[in-house]
């Protein structure tokens, strides 16, 4: 598949031409204040890059999940305030995603100016499950940009099949921004000619969300190290006690399976051997260090104990690529923060080829106070990350890979 990428747009010149860029801006919040704004610093390079050639740039995105109407709490007024403050120039809100807000606001943009459209999810058809209303909603983004072109630049939601990452290039002449062809290129060297050994480190809270990618990477991986709350059922499965420990029981048959299929492909699957044990989910829950096959009836496991870490880092050791997905404990609360780091901290003295793959691992590596450039990337993207090295197609990038034909 060719695609056409935002240097070729601005090779074709877009000085005074309208430009829709699609960014992935979906940082945590607290309140009215961003606690991560790794998303808004990794779009800035493109958008920045447009608006300094003479573009008039207007930016779509969401935030968190409303329910296809506005709602205060899920406005991109804090992302609009930072972005000003990282670009150095006012980059205004409109007040609405496609009505007269809007279209005043493009409609009076100058040459290497700025503005971000209100959150696209305030309007339901952006999600919709009917490709029509997902195409009326593109038509009316296209209609705000007239002549314009469109860029693909939010890999943090290629892997959905919506009218701002989707429809929307059937509609404009369509390119892939530089962070989605930077997150494509780093994917493609762990699924591509892969230097070994080849680790992945899971965690995160449900083995559910990530079954696919683990029947996929166990007929890549050499090695599986397997943290955080989907652990525990890894360790039912084994046969273990595991007491009030996140557990999925309908997944159990699952897991069984992995394991068996780790065996007979040579795959060693890691899990922990020690966890910390505590009385109850808080950040000053009283625990105890224990044996991960023996967590009392009463306690819940939130964290990876000191031999797992050391075990975890000697895994990781002699690897030459390593993906990370998923915090190993519950790494909000400092008590049982230390597996997440560890495995991190790991990671910066390796001298793999380490790849966050977004989410929390990324947004711990930060909270953390990790280097971010000791690792070789961090990805913007945990779920279209996780789809890509399941084998799935994205349609965000299918949509932009046919660019060439309708441009």
């Amino acid at each position: 598949m060719t695609v056409k990428n935002v240097e070729n747009l601005l090779g074709e010149g877009v000085q005074g031409r309208y430009v829709l860029v699609r960014s992935d801006l979906n940082v945590p919040l607290d309140g009215d204040k961003i606690t991560d704004d790794g998303r808004v610093r990794a779009a800035l390079p493109t958008i920045k890059k447009l608006a300094d050639a003479g573009a008039k740039v207007v930016v779509t995105a969401h935030l968190g999940r409303p329910k296809g109407e506005p709602d205060p709490k899920f406005s991109l007024a804090p992302v609009a305030k930072r972005l000003s403050e990282l670009l150095g120039a006012e980059v205004p809100l409109a007040g609405d995603l496609v009505g007269d807000s809007a279209k005043a606001i493009t409609a009076g943009l100058a040459d290497g100016g700025v503005v971000l459209l209100e959150n696209v999810r305030f309007d339901a058809r952006e999600t919709s499950k009917d490709a029509v209303d997902r195409s009326e909603l593109a038509a009316e983004l296209g209609a705000l940009v007239p002549g314009g072109a469109f860029v693909s630049d939010g890999f943090g939601v290629v892997h959905r099949k919506q009218a701002s990452v989707y429809e929307i290039a059937s509609v404009l002449p369509a390119y892939a921004g530089g962070l989605v062809l930077a997150e494509l290129d780093v994917l493609k060297k762990l699924t591509d000619d892969l230097a070994r050994p080849y680790v992945v480190v899971l965690g995160g809270a449900k083995v559910s969300d990530k079954l696919g990618v683990i029947a996929n990477l166990l007929t890549k991986v050499d090695r599986l190290l397997i943290g955080g709350g989907m652990a525990y059922t890894f360790l039912k499965a084994q046969g273990h006690e595991v007491g009030k420990s996140l557990l999925q029981e309908d997944q159990l048959d699952q897991v069984k399976g992995f394991l068996a299929e780790a065996e007979k492909r040579g795959v060693e699957l890691v899990l922990p051997v020690d966890v910390l044990a505590a009385t109850e989910f808080a950040a000053d829950a009283a625990y105890d260090v224990v044996d991960a096959a023996a967590i009392p009836a009463d306690r819940q496991g939130l964290d990876i104990g000191p031999r797992s870490r050391e075990l975890f880092a000697s895994k990781l050791a002699d690897a030459a690529t390593v993906f990370w997905n998923g915090p190993m404990g519950v790494f909000e609360f400092e008590a049982f923060s230390g597996g997440t780091r560890a495995v991190a901290e790991a990671l910066v003295a390796s001298e793999a080829f380490t790849v966050v793959g977004g989410g929390d691992s990324a947004a711990a590596v930060r909270q953390l106070g990790l280097p971010e450039d000791g690792f070789s990337h961090i990805s913007t993207g945990g779920g279209a990350s996780l789809e890509y090295l399941e084998g799935k197609t994205l349609p965000g990038v299918v949509a932009v890979s046919h660019s060439e034909e309708k441009n």
